[in-house]
């Protein structure tokens, strides 16, 4: 309770300074709009549908990359944490890859795939897939080599190992890279939304963009916030519960 209450009243401080900027007349309220205005875009924009449809399209494209890019990545980041092989190929480009900008992705999913949903999965796989590799191999990597010994002593074989050992234990760093992945595919998929104009569905990256081609600066800020706020909910209501719950499992957490 301590917590939230320190939260609401650093948010409230922030509030209360964005509308003193605006009274001070700052910046031109072309480019800093006050609270009210954005506040009455978000009003308006959810009574008519926009902001809610636009925000499910972004939701339906965003879960499906990035399961996607789940479905990849974790076989893949074990592969590269149990052979050399895959380490030194599959490992190395992640590696490379993962430090390549999200909106590097766009022009070539544009070239490959057009203006269409396909292009936005792409990129967004490709932002989500390095992230969840990599933290797969550190995980298996950072597991303890006397649990895999005190299995094999106890008389457990090779795939029990796996499931039952090496996995548990690694899952506190691949739940991480599977956060990062998560924050990866958001970034991905703005950017794909902004460059890719698909008629058949705007998401929140296209009412961005639209905003800041209409210099509709309340718009582009309540958009801001909205996107700010889904990432929130999705670390507070899904990963950090998990990661609480594995670092108390493991006897990781602080106290």
């Amino acid at each position: 309770m301590k917590r939230f209450v320190l939260a609401a009243g650093f948010f409230v401080i922030l509030l209360f300074l964005w509308e003193l900027a605006f009274r001070l007349k700052i910046w031109s309220p072309v480019l800093l709009p006050a609270p009210e205005q954005v506040a009455s875009y978000l009003k308006s924009s959810a009574a008519d549908g926009t902001l809610v449809s636009a925000t499910l399209i972004t939701m339906r494209r965003l879960l499906i990359g990035y399961f996607v890019g789940l479905i990849g990545g974790l076989p893949l980041g074990l592969l590269t944490a149990r052979w050399n092989l895959f380490r030194d190929t599959i490992g190395t480009m992640a590696l490379g890859l993962q430090t390549l900008p999200s909106v590097c992705w766009v022009p070539l999913a544009l070239l490959w795939f057009g203006q269409t949903e396909t292009a936005m999965l792409f990129v967004v796989v490709m932002g989500t897939l390095w992230s969840v590799i990599i933290a797969t191999e550190t995980g298996v990597r950072n597991v303890p080599p006397i649990y895999r010994r005190a299995a094999l002593t106890m008389g457990s074989k090779r795939l029990h190992i796996w499931l039952k050992v090496i996995l548990p234990a690694a899952l506190p760093f691949i739940v991480s890279g599977m956060k990062q992945g998560w924050a990866f595919a958001w970034r991905s998929l703005m950017a794909a939304e902004i460059f890719v104009t698909i008629l058949t569905g705007f998401g929140l990256g296209q009412l961005l963009h639209y905003g800041r081609e209409l210099s509709a600066m309340d718009q582009v800020i309540a958009i801001m916030l909205v996107i700010v706020v889904i990432g929130l909910l999705a670390d507070k209501i899904v990963f950090s519960p998990i990661e609480k719950f594995l670092h108390r499992r493991w006897g990781t957490s602080q106290a």
